[in-house]
């Protein structure tokens, strides 16, 4: 818990004023926290350059040697707590280093020494979308085959992709997200909810991929055991994806399969859903994860919405002026921003193995709407037939929204081809090391068929053999993975010049008349005509472009004088948890400083 504030609210100036005189000349800190908080919180109503060029005319001012040395100190705390900012934000340190000259050109150089930004190491992994995956120094044998892989060693390699990919979202990504109310120009949060989904997608896919009630039965067991690893390993946002993956209707509706299913087994996941349930707040899932030690994995969702819930509750000034800083927000931001924090500086003891991530990784990163796996799960297990004077289609995908809606329209970052092709080219060598069990360098029928246990969506096997020789060498795969990541670019292309869009009043459907749910990115907006519709609506939409004089721009989030709200939780959050709204209660308790077992 931070300290009590010593203010409530001050000037920019004041605050600034505040931190300085937190140090001695020495350089021993007082109010710890409140500095801390200042320095992270800052660019909520100032940028990093303007307070670094604030710092500079405070130098500049006649300044004395006991105020400057205090300046140098706050500095030297600010780049060792958070280098990352100077070494991402180049007019930052630039400015630094014109404060460092400043001082040398004053004859204050002692002071100056104590400004180093040119050992600040770099960060640039942080902002680099695509996985990377570190060489491992020791290699274990295991089952590459998900079917018979321990679900413990698939749960840590679940949580080390998710965990890895957690650890490049910064205070810039919650701070946009927050502004934005979606994930517009913020590709590193974006990537983070596409893999949480494509998770939650690739269950669907492996429990589908079975042709009978008993195999895909004993997938769903097979799932629910790596969600209680989860649980065990306290990653409760993996968790989130794994039981909202088997509670999505395409899996839920399966009658046949869930007849197969154990009262022990329904048991364990009624269990987990109890869990992870919005009643109360998430109070459940808010206490168990606040007695968790060491290694614990958030439920980022949730801290997203507690994020809004503060943003939209209290202004940022507490004047008309705009002059004064709210610092009861900025404590409260901060608190959940320094939960995750911490979160980062503490990861899991898990040694990954690298054959396993680079199938993993590609596994995930297929691309399947809600419609094509809701129509798979038709073919499994057809609807029963409907009375005669029942006017609703058989054949329509569910209503509801889905958390798989928000990676199946994603609008993903444009990655570099060299890098797409050199990572399928390590994805085929790993499959061809684990499954070209005679080495011949080429994959037989047999051996397929062990691959599609692994990647169920795979087309047939003449489709990937070229020259139907009867077997797929290294090239041919690698030319159907690399067509198959060009068409992730390609099934957007539609009449409309459509955009994934945050509605913060009422907003219909064009095609189908619905109200458009969700929380953020909750459905597509033609940028060039302005028409709206659900994700699911936009490939049928019939009503024809038509240019308007102005460009359509994303939406704001809601005025902070507006007291209506019913915010849906984020399309990245599981199904049976979508009806989470931000209501005034929530409000009120972020206007008290109180969220139920907060974090």
């Amino acid at each position: 818990m931070m300290d009590p504030l010593p203010v409530d609210s001050g000037t920019v100036d004041e605050l600034v004023d505040f931190c300085i005189q937190s140090f001695d000349s020495e350089g021993t800190i007082k109010n710890t926290s409140f500095v801390k908080m200042f320095l992270m919180m800052h660019p909520w109503y100032i940028s990093s350059t303007d307070l670094s060029k604030k710092l500079l005319l405070k130098s500049q001012e006649g300044s004395t040697e006991d105020i400057k040395a205090k300046l140098c100190h706050l500095v030297k705390y600010w780049i060792s707590e958070f280098p990352v900012e100077f070494d991402l934000n180049p007019a930052l340190a630039d400015q630094i280093k014109d404060l460092r000259e400043n001082l040398n050109a004053g004859g204050n150089e002692t002071q100056s020494q104590l400004i180093d930004v040119e050992s600040v190491p770099s960060y640039k992994w942080k902002r680099q979308v695509t996985q990377r995956v570190p060489s491992m120094s020791k290699k274990r044998k295991m089952s590459l085959l998900f079917d018979h892989l321990d679900p413990c060693e698939l749960a840590e390699h679940l949580t080390y992709l998710e965990y890895k990919s957690f650890c490049k979202i910064m205070f810039q990504d919650y701070h946009s997200f927050v502004m934005h109310g979606c994930t517009v120009d913020n590709p590193i949060l974006e990537r983070f909810i596409t893999l949480f989904n494509s998770v939650s997608q690739w269950i669907q896919l492996m429990v589908l991929s079975k042709p009978t009630a008993p195999q895909r039965a004993a997938v769903i067991a097979h799932f629910l055991q790596v969600a209680q690893k989860l649980l065990q390993l306290q990653n409760f946002n993996t968790l989130m994806a794994v039981v909202g993956g088997l509670n999505n209707s395409s899996i839920s509706r399966l009658k046949e399969t869930q007849a197969h299913i154990s009262s022990e087994t329904n048991k364990i996941f009624n269990t987990l859903l109890d869990l992870l349930t919005s009643c109360g707040n998430y109070s459940q899932y808010r206490r168990r994860f606040a007695e968790c030690t060491g290694f614990r994995f958030p439920i980022l969702a949730v801290n997203l919405k507690d994020l809004i819930a503060v943003h939209v509750a209290l202004a940022d000034w507490t004047d008309p002026q705009k002059t004064q800083v709210n610092l009861t927000k900025t404590q409260q931001l901060y608190a959940i921003l320094q939960e995750l924090a911490l979160v980062q500086n503490n990861p899991p003891n898990i040694e990954a193995n690298t054959d396993l991530l680079n199938l993993l990784t590609v596994s995930l990163d297929q691309y399947h709407t809600e419609e094509e796996i809701y129509q798979l799960s038709l073919q499994r297990e057809p609807r029963a037939a409907k009375p005669a004077n029942s006017t609703s289609s058989s054949s329509s995908a569910p209503k509801q929204p889905s958390m798989i809606d928000e990676w199946a329209a994603s609008v993903k970052p444009k990655a570099d081809p060299a890098i797409i092709s050199k990572h399928i080219e390590k994805m085929v060598e790993s499959v061809f090391k684990n499954f070209d069990s005679n080495g011949d360098g080429f994959i037989s029928r047999e051996e397929f068929e062990c691959i599609r246990n692994n990647f169920p969506y795979l087309s047939k096997f003449g489709e990937l053999d070229k020259n139907q020789d009867g077997k797929i060498s290294r090239e041919e795969m690698i030319d159907y993975f690399m067509k198959a990541s060009s068409l992730l670019n390609c099934k957007m292309g539609f009449i409309h010049t459509f955009i994934e869009t945050t509605y913060v009043k009422p907003t219909f459907c064009e095609h189908c008349a619905g109200f458009i749910w969700g929380f953020y990115k909750q459905g597509y907006k033609c940028k060039v005509c302005g028409v709206n519709c659900h994700k699911a609506c936009h490939g049928r939409l019939t009503v024809e472009c038509r240019k308007r004089t102005k460009s359509i721009s994303h939406e704001t989030p809601p005025s902070l004088q507006s007291r209506s709200y019913s915010f849906p939780l984020p399309s990245n959050a599981p199904s049976n948890l979508q009806n989470t709204v931000i209501t005034e209660e929530d409000v009120e308790a972020a206007e008290q400083g109180v969220f139920d077992c907060h974090l």
